[in-house]
């Protein structure tokens, strides 16, 4: 069991549970809205979050990561919430032209 901490969206917690999926769908299982233009397909950055805290927590990096990577459109402290899998506890945040619309995010 691991534990994803949103930082501001209000510290909301996520208990992750199967390490098989990646954190886009781990969001989706505990009901919490998360932007993918591409419908979580690596194929954009929308879906991209910022790691505070665990940055050695995850599986390695796929092949989208690295290529966005090349292409400086992903930063060394960030991952794609569609393709990052959580193996322990992190704490992230939701980059500001991540952020949704319709939700309430604290600092």
């Amino acid at each position: 069991m691991a534990k994803i901490i949103i930082q501001n969206l209000k510290g909301r917690e996520i208990v992750v549970q199967d390490f098989s999926k990646p954190a886009l769908v781990q969001f989706g299982l505990h009901h919490v809205d998360w932007m993918h233009a591409c419908g979580g397909k690596g194929r954009c950055t929308t879906c991209r979050f910022r790691i505070i805290q665990g940055e050695g927590h995850f599986a390695p990096l796929t092949t989208a990561e690295e290529r966005y990577r090349e292409q400086n459109l992903l930063q060394s402290n960030e991952r794609l919430a569609c393709q990052a899998i959580v193996l322990d506890d992190i704490v992230i945040s939701v980059p500001d032209d991540c952020k949704l619309p319709h939700l309430q995010y604290s600092e």
